[in-house]
């Protein structure tokens, strides 16, 4: 129940809606417990058991209470139908279907108002785990699994959704409408209902003992299904590698290795579950079957309780069954709610290492440098850095070359925050990056990566995520700057086409220019190129080396370098080994120290 009092939080903007609910389920109880109360009088009049009352009776107090019911319904049905037994048929009829139709319209009404609850947690709930999987730094998703997280995200809450349901029905209505049941069953006779009070604990007992081992079954499947749909999104990603390789068989025996498990974990879980139904029917029957023994006995031996009472005290205990069988049921499903819970609370609950200062600055500018000061980071428990110092100065190029692994990418990771250093400071303007806020730092820097990250949407769509609310002309500019307006243009729509999955319609030059598109748009002070034409074949390098040079005119440029021809106008290269400067100068420079860069040149001349 402890995870369960966290994602009540969530229910507090919809609480007017479980309040009506509430409130419904209350009458709907009480009016389910009437409806087998009225069948007394009809039996009455049917089996011609109605004493007939000419003069209304006087209530004398609550020990008489049942006495003074019964005249006065003998009364009603008296003056209404005289000796006309068919009238008064008619009239306790009608209250039955009155009472009946009541209960039914508050049980709709009740289940309308919950919907509205139901459905607003599980829309809060996503739009939470949303807004923290896109809040939590990239290093948590190294971790993680992806498709562990879309199973949180989807299959996990939707669980919670119906064990929240389950648990407001376990707490108000069942409970309230065996209460109103067992009261009217009190009203009828003390004895009988006190008899049934000694097997309703046994078959509890009995019951609860069947679903205690539920959490940790459901939790065994949850993991499971996050663990098929990882492997079905590493399949996507990959499909073209996996048939270049003719792998299909081998990840086709792994999937099926999962969905197996799963099968069988599901098979455990739901054979449990389903147990509980059965289970709890035949206890009931079986309370019934005690029941017709002893109060049969009152009707037929001691004659201490009337036929037409014991019926309908009969219907009331099979009222019971029901709410009975609901609460064994929703139990269970707060078990398996509860290990949902669990996974989707581990993510929302995930403290963020790297947050916003208490009162942090809002730079809007950039106007002298940005100083790496005795810079160590780790990754876990290796050091990719160990105290780097080095300093870049507005409006100048500073190209990044060595070996991978040697810390370049890690550089422009900093910067950006998307991880924080271990140890040593990073300044910009000589405020330190943490006393920023993250929003305008990311505001300050425009990145084009190796891999040009596209969405499933429109060309203007993927380049106007550079500026919120860019007109199209300002798009159309970018492109040009770009040089992507050429092609664009020669697209079936235009910028109105659809580029589709990480922009697969496009070929690597021109995806790449998009990206380039993007942050010219952006039009950041300080630009990171992460081995932007890597990737590339010559014809599309060109093109792009071209776009990016447009893009870092009069800008301060971090340029991560893979193809050394590329950066050889830049104003200082540092040569990276092991998270330390080895060399640093000047592309003419580096080459008279005939040094590791010369090196690194010769091989891709050679290559």
């Amino acid at each position: 129940m402890d995870y369960f009092k966290k994602i009540l939080r969530f229910a507090i903007p919809y609480r007017k809606y479980g309040f009506l609910n509430i409130f419904f389920n209350i009458l709907y109880a009480l009016f389910s417990a009437l409806s087998f109360a009225a069948l007394i009088p009809m039996l009455d009049v049917l089996f011609d058991q109605t004493k007939k009352v000419s003069v209304m009776p006087v209530y004398t107090g609550m020990g008489q209470a049942k006495d003074y019911l019964q005249d006065y319904i003998n009364y009603q049905v008296t003056q209404f139908a005289g000796d006309d037994q068919m009238k008064g048929l008619v009239l306790v009829i009608g209250l039955v279907l009155l009472l009946f139709l009541l209960k039914n319209i508050f049980n709709y009404m009740a289940m309308y108002f919950i919907t509205f609850l139901r459905n607003g947690v599980l829309r809060d709930l996503r739009n939470a785990m949303y807004d923290k999987i896109t809040n939590l730094p990239i290093s948590y998703f190294t971790e993680k699994r992806k498709g562990d997280v879309i199973a949180r995200i989807t299959s996990d809450v939707l669980e919670i959704q119906h064990s929240f349901l389950s648990i407001l029905e376990l707490m108000i209505r069942e409970p309230l409408t065996i209460l109103f049941t067992i009261a009217i069953m009190f009203f009828i006779s003390v004895k009988l209902t006190l008899f049934v009070f000694i097997f309703i604990p046994v078959a509890g007992f009995i019951i609860s003992r069947v679903g205690k081992s539920l959490k940790k079954k459901s939790a065994r499947v949850q993991k499971e299904q996050g663990e098929f749909l990882s492997i079905t999104e590493e399949t996507l990603t990959g499909l073209r590698i996996i048939k270049a390789f003719t792998s299909e068989s081998r990840f086709s025996k792994h999937f099926q290795r999962s969905t197996d498990r799963f099968f069988k974990f599901s098979n455990s879980l739901l054979n449990r579950q389903n147990l509980a139904s059965p289970l709890g029917e035949f206890l009931g029957i079986v309370v019934i079957g005690v029941l017709l023994w002893y109060g049969g006995r009152m009707v037929l031996i001691d004659k201490i309780l009337d036929p037409s009472s014991f019926i309908a005290y009969m219907g009331l205990a099979y009222n019971i069954l029901t709410p009975a069988k609901a609460i064994s049921k929703a139990s269970y499903g707060v078990k398996k709610g509860n290990a949902a819970a669990e996974r989707v609370l581990e993510i929302l609950e995930t403290p963020n290492p790297i947050v916003d200062a208490e009162n942090p600055i809002e730079k809007t500018s950039f106007d002298k440098n940005i100083n790496f000061n005795a810079i160590s980071f780790k990754y876990e428990d290796q050091w990719i850095l160990t105290d780097f110092n080095f300093e870049l100065y507005k409006g100048k190029t500073v190209a990044l070359v060595g070996q991978s692994g040697s810390g370049k990418s890690t550089l422009a990771n900093l910067l950006t925050r998307f991880y924080d250093v271990n140890e040593g400071t990073l300044l910009i303007d000589d405020i330190n990056v943490k006393k920023i806020s993250k929003r305008s730092l990311r505001n300050l820097i425009g990145m084009v990566t190796q891999d040009s990250i596209l969405f499933n949407d429109t060309v203007a769509w993927n380049i106007g995520l550079g500026k919120e609310g860019a007109s199209r002309e300002e798009i159309m500019e970018a492109a040009k700057v770009a040089n992507a307006h050429e092609f664009i243009s020669e697209l079936p729509e235009g910028y109105d086409t659809n580029i589709g999955d990480g922009g697969n319609k496009l070929s690597g030059g021109q995806k790449q220019r998009l990206a380039i598109a993007r942050a010219v748009l952006k039009d950041p002070a300080i630009l990171i190129l992460d081995e932007a034409t890597s990737a590339l074949d010559t014809e599309s390098e060109r093109l792009v080396q071209l776009a990016l040079e447009n893009l870092m005119k009069n800008r301060t440029s971090l340029v991560i370098a893979h193809r050394l021809s590329t950066i050889q106008n830049a104003d200082h290269i540092l040569v990276l080994q092991k998270g330390k400067i080895v060399e640093e100068g000047n592309h003419a420079a580096l080459m008279e120290k005939k040094g590791t860069y010369k090196k690194l040149v010769a091989m891709q001349t050679i290559g």
